[in-house]
């Protein structure tokens, strides 16, 4: 696993994950499986068609985990 992938779920993050690190952590995934850090212009399409795809299905992922204990927590607060 990239080491710059961070954990986007509660209790790693107190709030829920912005689309900005869900996209940041796709990007980091596509570069690793890739092994490009910036494709070249024919690849840009394809490589950028990654990361949007790989960021929507993480912001299923997410969207639909259930934290032990977050629930409680939530209604606590």
């Amino acid at each position: 696993m990239c080491r710059s992938i961070k954990t986007l779920r509660p209790p790693a993050l107190p709030e829920e994950a912005t689309q900005e690190e869900i996209r940041a952590a796709a990007l980091q995934f596509v570069r690793k499986v890739s092994g490009f850090r910036a494709p070249a212009a024919h690849n840009r399409e394809v490589f950028d068609h990654a990361v949007e795809v790989i960021a929507a299905a993480t912001e299923e992922l997410l969207a639909g985990l259930e934290v032990r204990g977050q629930a409680a927590a939530r209604r606590a607060g």
